[in-house]
C-alpha cells in the first residue's frame, strides 16, 4: 500500500503502524482497515475491509466534507438538530387571543397565498388537496371542546365544523389546533401548537453527546401519575381563594395598558385559556409586586389543582365547581388523589436523571398547560450547511432581526444509524419499539433470539408486558414464525458483557411521516405570509452543542478520570467555545473506545483534508452569524447525577419557549441567568497551591435561569434541576478542579499536534490565538483575558480585517478559474463530431 519500511518512517508513522518490517506482513496485523486515495482535484477513493455499517457511512460523510472544503463557502457538520413548535393544552377552549394569533392575518389573505393547493367549501373554511385532515379557518375562529364544534361567522350567519381527533385545524396565522386524547385517560383536550419553530442546532457534539435525542419526542419519556392534595379541606380553600380573587390590577400601569383583554377575566372564564391562568400565576416583570408577591404564596400542588380544575370547568357548573372534585376514604381517612366525579386525575411527570441515593429515577410534574414541541427533524450525523444573508430568506419575523446572518441546513441521510442507548428499558423508547416491529429492518450488535429464548421473554409476564403493542405484536409473530430475530431490550452480548453499543438503520421521520414536515411548513408559510410556490426555509435559531460528562471510574484495571464540570447548560464566547470545538474531548461513550479528543469539532477520524479547514470555516461562520455558543450535558452532572440522555430531550421544550432576546446571552448575563466561572486557587495535598481554570467552562445558568426558563416547564422547576446540578462542585471539589484540570490538559494535547505537524501555519489569525493559548497558555505573551485579543472576535473586527478580505478575494479567484474551466468544457464537448 505504498508505507515506508519502519528504517524510513517518521516517529508518528511509527507511533499509528504506517510502516512495515518484513515483506509479508499482513496491514494493520491482518485486522479490519481502510486505505484511502486523494488528489489535489478532489477525486478520492477508499477501500474498507470491514462489516460494521458505521464505519461506512463514516466513510460517506468523510466525502461530503471534503467536497464542502474545496467548494468552499459550505461546511460538512457532526451535527443533530430539529425544529421544535411549542405546544400547549388549551383545556376546553380556544379563542383567537391576538396575544396568540396576532392581528394582521386574515382567511382571504391565505386563501390567496396557498391558490389551488386547498378547497374551499361554501360554509367559508378550506381543506389542503393533498392531506385532506389538515383545514383552514376564518380568523374568527373559536373552538369549544365541550360542543365538539370549531365555529366562526360569514356573511353574519354562525357556521359550524364538528372537530375530530387526527384533524388539524389552522388559523390563518398558521396556527394549529388539535383535539387529542390523554394517553392515561378517557379525556379528551384541545392543543395549540405555535407556527413558527425554532431549529435547535446541536454542532460539534461528541459520542453519546445527544445528536439524535434533540429531535426525538418527549412524549416517550412522559410519565402518568395522579394528581395530589395535601389535605383536601385546606387545600381546596386556598384553591377557592385563588379562583375568586379579583385579578384588576395584577399589572402595572405601563404593561396594563397594553393588554387586549382585561386582566379582570375571573380564573374560571370562557375568555380566559388555560393558557392565560397558567401565566397570570406565574412570575413576570410585567407584575406589580403584590401580585408577585401573591403567586410567592402559592405552593406548587395548588396551583396544579387550579390547573386542573381550569382544564375540566364546564360552564354548566356555574360557581358550584367544587361539588365536582373528591378524594377517596383510605382507611377512615382523606386519601391524596384529587379526582373529578370519582374518576382518577392524571398528571404528567418527567424523569430527570437517577437519584445517586437509592438509584431511582428523579419524576417531577409537568405544568398541567404543558404539551411536549412537535418537531421536525432537521440533522442526525451528516450536515451540509452554509450561511447567508438575513434578508435572503423571506418573510421571518422580526426577532430574527438581531442575527444579521443565518444558516441553514440539509440532512445528508436518508436512513439513520441510531444507537437506542434507552431501549433497554422495555417500554421507555416508544419510537424504536416501533421501528424494530417493523419489517426489512438493518440491525448491528443486537442479540440473535432464538425461539425457545423468545417464548421464554414472552412469558415473563413482568418483562413482556411493559412493551409497547407494536414490540409485543413482533414478539409474538417471531414465535410463529420461528427462526433467529431481535427484541429491542436485549442487545448483542460481547465478551461476556452486554454490548453498549446496539445500532439499527432508522428511515428518516420527516421521510416516513413526511405530513408532520408538510403541517409545519403550512403553518409557518402562514405566519410568514409565503406563497405556495415560494421555498418555506427553517435557518438555525440556537446552537447547543452536547458533551459527554462522566465521574471518576475504572474499567478493566484502567482509570477513567472525571469530566463532569458542566452544569445542565453552559454559554461559551467563541474563544473559550472553540478552545472546546478543537479538543472535543470525551471521558468514555458507547460509541468510542476511550477517554480523549474526538478531533476537531469531532470530526477527527472523518477528515479527508488537514482539521484547520473545518475550523477556519466554522470559526467564521459562528461570528458572521452572532448566534451564541450553548452545550448541553449529556451522561452525568457531577459524580452524583447520571442524567442520560434526559437534558438532550429537554433542551428544545426550553429553546422553543424562549423568545430570541431571551435566548440572547447578553440578555441572560445581564438579568442574572447566568453566571461567569473564573480561574481559582486550590490548595494541594502537599499544602501548595494549584490555578484551576475553570474560566474555560465559559457561563452556566443560574436558579434564575431555571425558575424562569424550566419554569415553563415544570410546576417545580428548582427541585428538577437544584443546586447540586448547577454546581457540580459542590457535590465533589476535588472531582471537580480533577475534571477542569483533565479538560485542560487534553485541549493542550490536541492544540500542541497542530504545531507538531505544522498545520498551524494554515489557520486563520483567530485560530492561530485560540490554538496558541491551548498549548502554551497565551499568544504573543496576552491570554483571551487581554481586550486587546478579545476584540479581534467580534464581527466587525473579522469584517474589517485584512485576512478575511483575502479570504474572499481567494473565493472569488477560484470560482473564476472553476467557471472558466467548466465554460471549456462545455465548448469542448460542444465541439465534438456529432
Amino acid at each position: 500500500v505504498g508505507l515506508p519500511h519502519v528504517t524510513e518512517a517518521t516517529e508518528d508513522q511509527k507511533k499509528t503502524g504506517m510502516c512495515w518490517e518484513n515483506e509479508d506482513e499482513l496491514y494493520n496485523g491482518g485486522t479490519p482497515f481502510k486505505i484511502t486515495l486523494r488528489d489535489k482535484r478532489g477525486i478520492m477513493v477508499t477501500i474498507l475491509a470491514d462489516n460494521y455499517f458505521g464505519y461506512c457511512k463514516k466513510e460517506v460523510k468523510t466525502q461530503i466534507g471534503l467536497s464542502a472544503n474545496i467548494y468552499g463557502l459550505a461546511e460538512e457538520e457532526h451535527a443533530g438538530g430539529a425544529v421544535a413548535f411549542k405546544s400547549y393544552s388549551l383545556g376546553t377552549h380556544f379563542y383567537p387571543d391576538e396575544a396568540i394569533v396576532g392581528s394582521s392575518h386574515t382567511f382571504e389573505e391565505a386563501l390567496e397565498l396557498l391558490g389551488n393547493s386547498v378547497t374551499v367549501h361554501a360554509t367559508g373554511y378550506a381543506t389542503d388537496k393533498k392531506y385532506n385532515n389538515i383545514h383552514i379557518l376564518p380568523e374568527d375562529i373559536e373552538v369549544d371542546l365541550n360542543d365538539q364544534a370549531a365555529t366562526w361567522t360569514k356573511g353574519g350567519v354562525k357556521q359550524s365544523l364538528r372537530i375530530l381527533p387526527g384533524h388539524e385545524y389552522l388559523h390563518p396565522s398558521g396556527y394549529k389546533i388539535r383535539l387529542q386524547k390523554h394517553p392515561a385517560s378517557t379525556a379528551y383536550k384541545l392543543i395549540g401548537t405555535a407556527p413558527e419553530g425554532t431549529y435547535c442546532h446541536k454542532p460539534s457534539t461528541v459520542s453519546g453527546g445527544g445528536k439524535s435525542e434533540i429531535s426525538k419526542s418527549l412524549n416517550d419519556a412522559v410519565i402518568y401519575g395522579a394528581i395530589y392534595t395535601s389535605d383536601f379541606e385546606t387545600d381546596m380553600k386556598m384553591v377557592k381563594e385563588i379562583i375568586e380573587r379579583d385579578y384588576s390590577n395584577c399589572f402595572k400601569p405601563e404593561y396594563a395598558k397594553l393588554q387586549s383583554r382585561s386582566p379582570s377575566r375571573k380564573i374560571l372564564s370562557m375568555e380566559r385559556s388555560l393558557g392565560s391562568v397558567v401565566k397570570l400565576l406565574t412570575p413576570k416583570n410585567e407584575y406589580t409586586n403584590e401580585h408577585l408577591d401573591f403567586i410567592e404564596t402559592i405552593p406548587y400542588r395548588i396551583s396544579s389543582i387550579v390547573f386542573a380544575i381550569k382544564r375540566f370547568y364546564k360552564p354548566s357548573w356555574g360557581k358550584d365547581w367544587m361539588s365536582h372534585f373528591s378524594v377517596d376514604i383510605v382507611n377512615g381517612a382523606k386519601g391524596h388523589e384529587l379526582k373529578l366525579d370519582g374518576r382518577k386525575l392524571a398528571g404528567s411527570y418527567l424523569r430527570v436523571g437517577h437519584d445517586h441515593i437509592n438509584g431511582g429515577w428523579r419524576t417531577f410534574k409537568l405544568r398541567q398547560d404543558f404539551i411536549s414541541a412537535d418537531k421536525v427533524q432537521m440533522e442526525d450525523d451528516i450536515t451540509a450547511s452554509v450561511v447567508v444573508p438575513r434578508e435572503r430568506i423571506k418573510g421571518l419575523r422580526e426577532d430574527y432581526s438581531m442575527f444579521p446572518s443565518l444558516k441553514i441546513s440539509q440532512n445528508c441521510e436518508w436512513r439513520l444509524f441510531q444507537r437506542p442507548d434507552d431501549a433497554i428499558f422495555p417500554g421507555f423508547d416508544k419510537q424504536t419499539e416501533d421501528d424494530l416491529a417493523g419489517e426489512q429492518i438493518f440491525v448491528s450488535n443486537f442479540k440473535p433470539i432464538y425461539e425457545e429464548e423468545m417464548r421464554d421473554l414472552s412469558e415473563q409476564v413482568d418483562f413482556f408486558e411493559i412493551f409497547t403493542d407494536p414490540m409485543k405484536k413482533h414478539m409474538h409473530r417471531c414465535l410463529k414464525e420461528g427462526g433467529v430475530n431481535i427484541c429491542s431490550a436485549k442487545p448483542r452480548i460481547w465478551h461476556g458483557e452486554v454490548t453498549k453499543n446496539p445500532r439499527y438503520l432508522q428511515v428518516r421521520p420527516d421521510v416516513a411521516r413526511p405530513r408532520d414536515k408538510y403541517l409545519a411548513q403550512l403553518g409557518t408559510r402562514l405566519y410568514r405570509k409565503l406563497p405556495a410556490t415560494a421555498p418555506c426555509v427553517f435557518p438555525v435559531a440556537g446552537v447547543i452543542g452536547g458533551r459527554r460528562n462522566n465521574p471518576p471510574d475504572e474499567i478493566n484495571g484502567m482509570k477513567i478520570l472525571p469530566l463532569c464540570v458542566f452544569n445542565p447548560i453552559h454559554y461559551q464566547e467563541i474563544p473559550e467555545l472553540f478552545i472546546d470545538y478543537v479538543c472535543s474531548v470525551t471521558g468514555k461513550s458507547p460509541s468510542t473506545t476511550g477517554a480523549g479528543s474526538e478531533g476537531a469539532l469531532t470530526k477527527g477520524p472523518f477528515n479527508a483534508i488537514n482539521a484547520t479547514a473545518d475550523l477556519n470555516n466554522a470559526l467564521v461562520s459562528m461570528i458572521l452569524t452572532g448566534y451564541g455558543g450553548f452545550s448541553s450535558a449529556a451522561g452525568y452532572i457531577g459524580p452524583n447525577y447520571k442524567v442520560d440522555h434526559d437534558l438532550s430531550l429537554l433542551i428544545p421544550e426550553v429553546w422553543c419557549r424562549m423568545t430570541p432576546e431571551e435566548r440572547s446571552p447578553e440578555n441572560l448575563i445581564k438579568n442574572g441567568a447566568l453566571e461567569k466561572l473564573d480561574d481559582y486557587e486550590m490548595v494541594t495535598p502537599e499544602g501548595g497551591k494549584r490555578t484551576v481554570l475553570a474560566s474555560r467552562l465559559g457561563y452556566r445558568i443560574t436558579d434564575k435561569f431555571v425558575s424562569h426558563y424550566f419554569g415553563r416547564i415544570f410546576d417545580n422547576p428548582c427541585a428538577a434541576i437544584n443546586e447540586e446540578m448547577l454546581k457540580p462542585e459542590v457535590q465533589s471539589l476535588e472531582v471537580f478542579a480533577d475534571g477542569v484540570d483533565n479538560l485542560v490538559e487534553a485541549e493542550r494535547k490536541s492544540a500542541l499536534n497542530y504545531f507538531k505537524d505544522g498545520t498551524i501555519k494554515y489557520a486563520c489569525p483567530l485560530l492561530k490565538i485560540i490554538l496558541h493559548v491551548m498549548a502554551y497558555g497565551n499568544y504573543e505573551g496576552k491570554t483571551l483575558d487581554d481586550p486587546e485579543i478579545r476584540a479581534m472576535f467580534t464581527r466587525e473586527a473579522v469584517l474589517k480585517s485584512d485576512w478575511y478580505k483575502k479570504r474572499l478575494v481567494t473565493k472569488q479567484q477560484r470560482d473564476i478559474v472553476l467557471g472558466m474551466r467548466n465554460i471549456k468544457a462545455l465548448e469542448d464537448f460542444l465541439g465534438r463530431p456529432g
